[in-house]
This record gives structure tokens, sequence and C-alpha cells, in this order.
């Protein structure tokens, strides 16, 4: 696969740097605070309750500290949801990640959905917000309701997956997404995407920013390219 120099010099910035795992330690999350940094991700993702040690390490830095809302089923109540919303903003995050309620839109109560998005974006402003919709368990023309539905709530970003569900990002998503929307939202891909290869994949597909716990091998392969010694030949 031949890689653009320009995009290889500058992939960290469309990772947002995944540390989700339930069982993470205090000292793990602050672990890879310091790598985010190292490597000049965009963001680092964590759950609510590590907002504030990132928030401590990365503060004043290039690297956001980025929070789920409702992870990883979106089955909160829209009041939980609007809490623990403001508390991570309170405590640091510059970017929520929100898991959208896919209950409500599978019974079709559209609404409710964007509604329920549309208040937590609106008590948040100056948050950049992504809007997790989780594909795996869309159909094609559910995909397409979703995109309309999370560009009406005013988010700035469309993400496919939570990494929880039995089926990531694919590539034929973040194609229809782009050629649909038009430029009106940003897209996010995660789940499964875990090297250098697939990683540029969705990027070129129209990707502006790439979730994964696998960054920092990610760069390390970035390096060897640029070193002539490529992981694999493609």
């Amino acid at each position: 696969m031949t890689y653009g120099t320009d995009l290889l010099s500058n992939i960290n910035r469309y990772i947002d740097h995944s540390v989700l795992k339930p069982y993470t330690t205090y000292q793990e999350v602050e672990n890879q605070c310091v790598k985010a940094l190292e490597y000049q991700f965009a963001s680092i993702c964590v759950n609510p309750f590590h907002v504030k040690i990132c928030s401590q390490i990365l503060k004043n830095s290039t690297v956001a500290v980025c929070s789920v809302v409702g992870f990883p089923l979106g089955l909160n109540t829209k009041d939980i949801k609007i809490k623990e919303a403001l508390q991570s903003v309170k405590e640091g995050s510059q970017e929520l990640d929100i898991v959208w309620n896919i209950s409500a839109f599978k019974s079709k109560d559209y609404r409710y959905v964007e509604e329920e998005l549309k208040e937590i974006i609106k008590i948040t402003p100056k948050i950049i917000h992504k809007v997790i919709v989780e594909t795996a368990y869309l159909t094609q023309e559910e995909k397409k309701i979703a995109l309309d539905i999370v560009i009406n709530s005013g988010a700035e970003y469309i993400k496919t997956s939570t990494g929880f569900a039995d089926k990531g990002a694919d590539l034929q998503d973040i194609l229809m997404w782009r050629e649909l929307s038009q430029g009106k939202i940003k897209i996010k891909a995660s789940g499964g995407i875990k090297d250098l290869k697939t990683a540029v994949e969705f990027i070129k597909a129209g990707c502006d920013r790439i979730g994964t716990s696998s960054g920092i091998e990610i760069i390390q392969e970035v390096k060897d390219v640029l070193r002539g010694n490529p992981k694999e030949t493609y």
C-alpha cells in the first residue's frame, strides 16, 4: 500500500487514543496520558471516572481529554446522561463521545433520540461532540437515518462504534456517510482499527478521527515505514 508522507507525518492527529477497558488502573491511565503527550494524539478517550486524572496531566497541552457518555450501551436515562456530560466537562473534558439510545432508535422513536442529543449538546457548549451510533446493530437504511439524526442534533461528528459490539467500523459505511453528508459532519471510525494499513484505509475513505487502543503501535509502524523498514509489504 502506498502511503503519502504528509499523511504519515500527521496521522497522530487523527488518533483518539482509547483507554476504556474497565480494569484499567490509575497508574495505567497516567501512563497512557504520558504516551498520548509523547505521540501528540488528537485526544485520549477515557471513562468519566478517569477524566480528572487525565485533565491534570494534559492541562494546557494540545492533547484533548475526551470522555464517553452513556458508555457502552447508551441506555441510561436522558437526565443521567446530561449529568454525566456536565460532570465530565466540569472535570476537564474537552470532547464527549456520546452513545445514543439505540433502543429508542430501533423503536423508531427518532424524535426522542434527536432531542436527547440536542439537550446534551446544548448544555455543553464549546465542547466537541461525537455521537456513537453502533453500526453493528444497524441496517443500511438505518445507517442513513442515523446520519440525518446526528447531523440534525448539531454534533460535530458521527462515530461508528463503541468497540464493545461484535463488529466495529466498516469502510463501506464511511464511504456512504461521506458521500451523503456532503461535508455537513465529520466522521470517526472505531472498532477493529489496530494497524497502520487499516488506519490509512479509513482516513482515505473519509474519516476525520480514528478511535483505537493501538495508537502507539500504529505510530511505531509509521516510524518503521519512514525508516524504510515496514512491518509488511503492501
